[in-house]
């Protein structure tokens, strides 16, 4: 049986303030959850508004959430950021700050924007955004964990992003989601397993999803998808990973507290049976 931390995506939880996700997850009695950008945006411009730092106000809310049971390992950093724009790491740097204060030690982080750029620019105005990022990050505990996207579609393109920065406050998140996607768009010809040994140390964070490959669904696992989930955690058990096991899902989300609330106990039931060493073994019985 694996033994991993299991959070689930603040964004779950969107139509709540900070705190009262934080009440919502310590009720279901989780004890991690991956920081969405939406609850991001809400602290910093809570932040702006009381006159305090990114860092004084991410260090209240862990003392909300640390006072109730409930950490945040993972956060998502600003979705749409333009990682070519002239001022991204001024942008970003608010926002790790943030994110250090809140305990976060995987921040996730799209490699994307420039679009009017040819990819080989692209690549060069990413790595000049990302090497003054994490040079910002030396003496703390917080890496940026480069996600699988359209622009980034693969482990090669991940790899040859972090291995042009050089520093060791950079790693992988993997979607299986998006790489179920590449997979089926010819981006890729090797599983998710294959995914995870060319990652291999490196790979720091997950945004575990499923789709049945027509769009990005973002739903739980054994429902409407199609990823292999015995390769995915095949995977992890051989590269020994030990970072959280994060659940991004916000297809799931599009009901009431409730139903949230009962899907997240139905969680639970899922992440038995994929820690299982039956399940590794011999996949699912159905």
């Amino acid at each position: 049986m694996m033994d991993l931390a299991v959070s689930v995506w603040t964004s779950y939880f969107v139509d709540l303030s900070p705190e009262e996700m934080v009440d919502e997850f310590a009720a279901a009695g989780y004890t991690a959850a991956e920081f969405s950008d939406e609850h991001g945006f809400v602290m910093l411009q809570r932040a702006k508004e009381r006159g305090l730092t990114p860092a004084e106000a991410g260090a209240e809310l862990k003392a909300y959430a640390d006072a109730r049971g409930v950490s945040f390992p993972q956060g998502h950093l600003y979705l749409a950021v333009d990682l070519c724009a002239d001022d991204a790491v001024e942008i970003l740097t608010d926002w790790l700050d943030l994110y250090n204060a809140l305990g976060i030690r995987s921040a996730v982080l799209h490699a994307s924007g420039g679009r009017e750029l040819t990819p080989e620019q692209r690549f060069d105005r990413w790595v000049k955004a990302l090497v003054p990022l994490t040079d910002h990050l030396k003496g703390t505990e917080l890496s940026i964990a480069l996600e699988n996207v359209g622009t980034t579609p693969n482990a090669e393109a991940l790899n040859r992003l972090i291995d042009a920065v050089g520093d060791e406050h950079l790693g992988i998140c993997l979607d299986t989601g998006h790489f179920h996607l590449a997979c089926a768009a010819g981006q890729a010809d090797y599983s998710q397993k294959e995914f995870i040994r060319r990652a291999g140390k490196r790979l720091i964070a997950l945004h575990i999803a499923d789709n049945d490959t027509s769009r990005d669904q973002h739903l739980m696992p054994f429902g409407g998808g199609t990823v292999n989930w015995q390769d995915v955690m095949q995977g992890l058990r051989e590269v020994g990973y030990s970072r959280l096991f994060n659940y991004e899902i916000p297809g799931e989300r599009r009901a009431s507290l409730p139903v949230r609330r009962a899907k997240l106990d139905y969680i639970r039931v899922i992440t038995k049976e994929l820690f299982s060493d039956e399940f590794a073994e011999n996949g699912s019985k159905y």
